[in-house]
């Protein structure tokens, strides 16, 4: 029979589980490659739902792989959504009750059972909005965590060309739109983050090569001492 962990002895296991309150913000526009850097980075397997990450012990928290699984489950094929009728994609997006706003919710409550845990996160998101990003940092800092970001940065030429091609395209309005917004949040990333919290990577060509550079750098901002002073008094008063 399966054990299932009792909240009490999840939170337990949260102390002791590696690289508790950290949390990494993933940030680029629509064919950036965001998860596949993710996925090289940090050990995640391609194509689930819930990615855990067992050589960092780091959890995903990605809306788009769960958003992905509602339009298969509805019969819709994500490629789909580029040429969609527009009040057709504006059901299919917007509104708590669209496949979107089911796909949010489940992310969203994976989340605050990960959070109670204080387990460290990559939470992959878009950047377009820095308001968002900001106000998701100071909550998780809030409860204790670190936070960094990883900004993964192409040329809008090189971003339409992989929007086109993977399998769950966009519009290219909307995909040079929010490539734009991307662009112009990177000098309010740096300053919110700070320069030894944030890694840029130009995902423009092949990157494959400077993975391994770019994996000493995280294996060492893993390795720093927790500085948040809420979540050392968490971590001292659960032990």
């Amino acid at each position: 029979m399966r054990n299932i962990l009792t909240l009490e002895q999840f939170l337990y296991e949260g102390v002791h589980d590696p690289n508790i309150l950290k949390a990494f913000f993933m940030a680029g526009g629509p064919g950036s490659g965001k998860s596949h850097v993710a996925g090289e980075l940090f050990g995640f397997p391609y194509g689930t739902v819930q990615s855990v990450s067992y050589s960092t012990g780091l959890k995903m928290i990605n809306s788009d792989q769960a958003f992905e699984l509602q339009l298969k489950n509805a019969g819709i094929d994500p490629k789909d959504l580029a040429t969609m009728d527009p009040e057709e994609f504006q059901k299919i997006t917007s509104g708590s009750g669209s496949l979107r706003g089911i796909a949010k919710k489940a992310t969203v409550a994976r989340q605050n059972m990960y959070e109670q845990g204080k387990l460290g996160m990559v939470l992959d998101g878009t950047g377009d909005d820095f308001g968002k990003i900001a106000k998701k940092k100071k909550r998780l800092e809030d409860l204790g965590y670190d936070t960094y970001m990883i900004f993964v940065n192409t040329s809008l030429e090189v971003a339409q060309y992989r929007n086109a091609n993977r399998s769950r395209s966009l519009p290219e309005t909307m995909v040079e739109e929010i490539w734009q917004a991307v662009q112009n949040n990177l000098g309010h990333f740096q300053r919110e983050f700070g320069s030894n919290n944030i890694i840029i990577i130009d995902n423009s060509e092949n990157v494959n090569d400077v993975f391994g550079i770019i994996e000493k750098e995280i294996k060492k901002i893993l390795a720093r001492p927790l500085k948040n002073p809420i979540g050392k008094k968490w971590i001292a008063d659960n032990k």
